[in-house]
């Protein structure tokens, strides 16, 4: 495991300074499913929400909603979708909800495979092979959701979105880039807080 002091020290911070006002009502509350804890109250838990997927990555269907935040997922730049091996799929309007969901979701089945959009290039990649850029200035982001973390098919390209980031002092030496088998909890909570349960 990584030390993520700074990266924990910048997302308090961001969270602090700026507060969550920023984002659209759908992603920072409403009706999810949940479940009851031992330790206090109902944690988010996200299912897949499409049957009968073959494969991906597969076409997004008309109107069908982020299996998060419950927004239209085709109508944003950062669409995203996964599939699990035993054919159950769910499609994300963000690369922020897609952390939500690998972090906070109990389905029996594995994941099979996940794409994203690229930041760079407006294409759908493989978001198990993608590179993240972990930023946390909500401010100085222009995102529907409040923020969300920056997909790049090659990490050139994240390094690159790094140097002319002004916002916030990050290189790739402070573990700001990851992959999505690193999203746990205390990432996916940067970017969806509300929807998702107390570590």
């Amino acid at each position: 495991m990584t030390d993520r002091t700074g990266l924990e020290r910048r997302a308090l911070l961001g969270i602090l300074g700026t507060g969550l006002a920023a984002g659209i009502a759908g992603c920072l509350g409403g009706d999810q499913p949940d479940t009851e804890t031992d330790d206090g109250p109902p944690a988010q838990v996200y299912e897949p929400t499409i049957e009968n997927v073959d494969d991906g990555p597969f076409e997004f269907p008309d109107g069908h909603r982020c299996a998060v935040c419950s927004m239209i997922a085709t109508e944003w730049f950062g669409k995203s979708q996964l599939v699990h091996e035993n054919g159950l799929a769910a499609v994300f309007d963000s690369p922020g909800c897609l952390f939500a969901y690998v972090a906070s979701s109990t389905p029996e089945s594995p994941i099979a495979g996940a794409w994203t959009t690229d930041y760079e290039t407006g294409g759908l990649i493989d978001a198990t092979e993608a590179h993240f850029v972990l930023i946390t200035d909500e401010e100085a982001a222009d995102d529907p959701m409040g923020i969300d973390p920056r997909p790049y098919a090659d990490r050139e390209d994240a390094v690159a979105f790094l140097e002319e980031w002004d916002a916030e002092e990050l290189t790739p030496e402070d573990d700001i880039i990851v992959g999505l088998e690193d999203v746990d909890l205390e990432i996916a909570s940067i970017y969806r807080e509300h929807h998702l349960p107390d570590e």
